[in-house]
């Protein structure tokens, strides 16, 4: 009688710690999964740019649909790639995220020199916020109103156009070469640190037209100091929706331009990817956030989920590959 007692005590003694690791176990498994500390979007870009913008309106809508927040970590350098790598490198437990995956060091930067790192093999694509297509922009007194003005100008007065890009090969850098090629006139392309002073050359009539993203120049176009003329994308921007594209304007070719999308570490668990994927679904079906990128920013909001973002990630960087080799400026098209 005393043994089955001392059994029946033992058991009864067993029973929190086999239930603590059952729980334990699910929770590692695919249990719902919540965060329990502060989260690190990191930008691997300068902060007061588009990418920096759309993760603090992330920030300040997340804590509606969040029991911890977001916080914005600025990670500048190597054209992106230093911030990338250190989400690429973080802990796959949730705290970590990249803001602007799919932008030029993901999409362009593998074709144009050999690199170590690699956007697919490096992250995950997580959720999709939105595109930012590239738009040429005049000032509103030029004489040009449409793309085809530029080339007609050009080849009429046997001069190059003037134009402001930022980085060199860069998103914006590559449309607006691929833009001279397709039409065949001269330009002359004057590449910056940023899309900021590209901006400042065009409002100082230092150039003649401006590549930059629509949020880039959406106050100047507000204001009416600037006229977008073209957008090199598929559809309309819906934040400048009277800007036609190159190809209503008879001219074939479109661009993804800057992919702004969420990255996280390799084998993070996918109860947390599901967590992630559903938060960021109600912050861009959020109304204040929606008024913000749209209005404010001049961004659209073009959500997608785990699934649809992975599948238009890798065709975006097939239709970069073909873009840069058509212009000859893959590394391995270079003579050694």
């Amino acid at each position: 009688m005393k043994r089955y007692l001392v059994i029946l005590l033992l058991a009864c003694l067993a029973l929190p710690v086999f239930a603590g690791a059952q729980k334990e176990t699910a929770a590692a498994g695919n249990d719902a999964w919540v965060p329990t500390k502060p989260i690190s979007l990191v930008v691997p870009y300068a902060a007061g740019g588009g990418t920096d913008l759309l993760a603090r309106t992330i920030e300040k809508i997340w804590p509606k649909y969040s029991p911890q927040p977001i916080q914005v970590v600025s990670k500048p350098g190597g054209g992106g790639v230093t911030g990338s790598v250190f989400v690429a490198t973080s802990a796959p437990d949730g705290y970590t995220m990249c803001m602007g995956y799919g932008s030029g060091c993901d999409m362009s930067m593998p074709i144009l020199q050999k690199l170590e790192y690699d956007p697919f093999k490096a992250m995950d694509p997580l959720v999709l916020i939105n595109v930012h297509p590239v738009m040429v922009g005049v000032l509103s007194t030029s004489e040009f109103k449409t793309l085809a003005d530029i080339a007609d100008w050009s080849k009429k007065n046997n001069k190059p156009v003037t134009f402001a890009s930022s980085t060199a090969n860069g998103t914006v850098d590559l449309v607006l070469q691929a833009f001279a090629k397709k039409t065949g006139f001269n330009a002359t392309i004057l590449q910056t640190d940023g899309t900021a002073q590209s901006v400042s050359l065009l409002l100082g009539n230092q150039v003649m037209a401006c590549g930059a993203h629509p949020t880039d120049i959406f106050s100047h176009v507000k204001s009416g100091a600037v006229r977008g003329i073209g957008i090199a994308a598929e559809q309309r921007d819906s934040s400048q929706p009277d800007v036609p594209t190159f190809k209503e304007q008879g001219i074939d070719f479109a661009a993804d331009g800057s992919i702004k999308g969420i990255g996280v570490p390799k084998n993070m668990p996918d109860n947390i990817k599901k967590y992630y994927e559903a938060t960021f679904k109600k912050v861009c079906d959020d109304p204040e956030f929606i008024r913000i990128v749209t209005k404010e920013l001049g961004q659209p909001v073009t959500y997608m989920n785990t699934a649809d973002f992975t599948a238009y990630f890798r065709k975006a960087a097939d239709g970069y590959k073909v873009l840069i080799e058509g212009l000859g400026l893959a590394y391995y098209q270079q003579k050694k």
